[in-house]
């Protein structure tokens, strides 16, 4: 037996229990991993609301950790037992000491990344990939706008854009967040409860706009975030931490100046195993090359993720965050 984290109905917090779980052995094509630590990310909140559909209770929690193989399906010939690896892959199940995952979504880890950096960074950084790379390619000589840039995906979007040579506003909810984003690279920290970011971005831009808004907020910065947009402009809605905006026109987008708005998703940019790869070994090869830091700035046991999920709700976190069972 090993233990888990676990709900049997949607809530707050307190829905969290730690339980006894049994993980069977692996089938065909899985691989059973002994986490060494688990990846905090805000859709797991998400879940555990129910805004995002559960298959049964009780249900499992989280989809990002690291840690080492312990168990190999049949078939399975591209790992080892003992295998240092990082895995995001459905179904929820990553908030517990071990858990079965797919083998085509586990990631070998090279030297010098330590698991707890790991399973901190996979979604975070693959996030902030796709989002600079592929949703909107960020060129230099671009001015950007990413929310919470103080967050795990913003600390590293503004150190990934600024080394693609774009120039970086971020909104952050406090001076004390805008100083952690300056030092990440962010070149105009907005704090967002003193003044009306979508002024200060056409301000900082001469009026011309901002190429692409990053924003994982929602309902509380939609409205702005079109308003900052330059001619053709792209808003990349990559999250709903304040709830799902309001529906907008399409007549409305040509209003704004022929902008497009899109909401992409992590699985859509690595849904084939060598996307996963080309996704990974890209965000690897940026902090092996000192090119990003990984900040974990809060660690929990993984019996107390309740009180991770407390924190992040009320903003009270920074960087990334992970469990530790």
């Amino acid at each position: 037996m090993t233990k888990a984290i676990r709900f049997h109905q949607t809530g707050g917090p307190e829905v969290l229990r730690w339980e006894e779980i049994e993980v069977r052995d692996p089938e065909p094509g899985e691989v059973r991993l002994r986490n060494t630590a688990v990846g905090l990310n805000y859709r797991d909140i998400y879940l555990r609301k129910g805004m995002h559909p559960i298959a049964a209770f009780p249900s499992g929690l989280g989809i990002e950790s690291a840690g080492a193989i312990e168990a190999l399906g049949p078939g399975v010939t591209d790992f080892a037992i003992g295998q240092r690896v990082a895995c995001v892959a459905g179904p929820d199940n990553a908030y517990a000491e071990a858990r079965l995952v797919p083998a085509a979504r586990v990631v070998p880890l090279p030297g010098g990344i330590e698991e707890r950096s790991a399973a901190s960074m996979m979604i975070r950084g693959m996030t902030a990939r796709y989002l600079l790379r592929e949703t909107y390619a960020v060129q230099r000589g671009d001015v950007i706008l990413i929310h919470a840039a103080a967050g795990g995906v913003g600390l590293l979007v503004c150190q990934w854009a600024k080394h693609l040579g774009a120039t970086v506003i971020g909104t952050v909810g406090s001076r004390a967040k805008a100083d952690v984003a300056r030092a990440h690279g962010c070149d105009h920290a907005i704090v967002y409860t003193e003044e009306d970011f979508a002024e200060r971005a056409r301000a900082i831009t001469g009026g011309a706009g901002v190429a692409v808004v990053y924003d994982s907020v929602g309902r509380t910065t939609f409205e702005g975030s079109l308003r900052c947009l330059r001619r053709r402009g792209v808003l990349a809605s990559f999250g709903e931490s304040s709830g799902d905006p309001e529906p907008i026109a399409p007549r409305r987008l040509g209003q704004l100046g022929s902008i497009y708005v899109t909401h992409p998703s992590l699985p859509d940019y690595t849904a084939t195993r060598a996307a996963l790869l080309e996704n990974a070994n890209e965000l690897f090869g940026m902090v092996l090359a000192g090119k990003l830091k990984i900040d974990i700035n809060q660690v929990y046991p993984l019996s107390e993720a309740a009180y991770a999920h407390r924190d992040m709700e009320a903003r009270r976190t920074t960087g990334a965050s992970v469990l530790i069972p």
